[in-house]
């Protein structure tokens, strides 16, 4: 007998279906996590979980209208990024 509730749709996503929901593969999805560049995601007991709302708000922070358009925020890429930090005061930065 299923316990799944066909009136209420889903809130929550695993990797493989916000990876899909989101165009990208679940290895790039993981690496976000790793990097801290993706989406917000909370953690179930052990399972990594996304909310709908919160794909959606990482997708329209990366949104242009166009090529000229410095948009509201930045989408990085998956990879490691320097932090960057404010210099202190009277100190070049390196």
């Amino acid at each position: 007998m299923s316990t799944a509730h066909p009136q209420f749709p889903p809130r929550y996503l695993r990797t493989p279906e916000a990876a899909r929901f989101l165009g990208l593969s679940g290895r790039t999805l993981e690496k976000h996590r790793t990097y801290g560049t993706g989406p917000r995601y909370s953690k179930l007991g052990g399972r990594v979980v996304y909310s709908l709302d919160d794909l959606q708000t990482w997708v329209d922070r990366g949104a242009k209208t166009s090529t000229s358009d410095p948009g509201v925020g930045e989408v990085l890429p998956a990879k490691r990024h320097p932090a960057v930090s404010p210099a202190p005061a009277g100190q070049p930065r390196r």
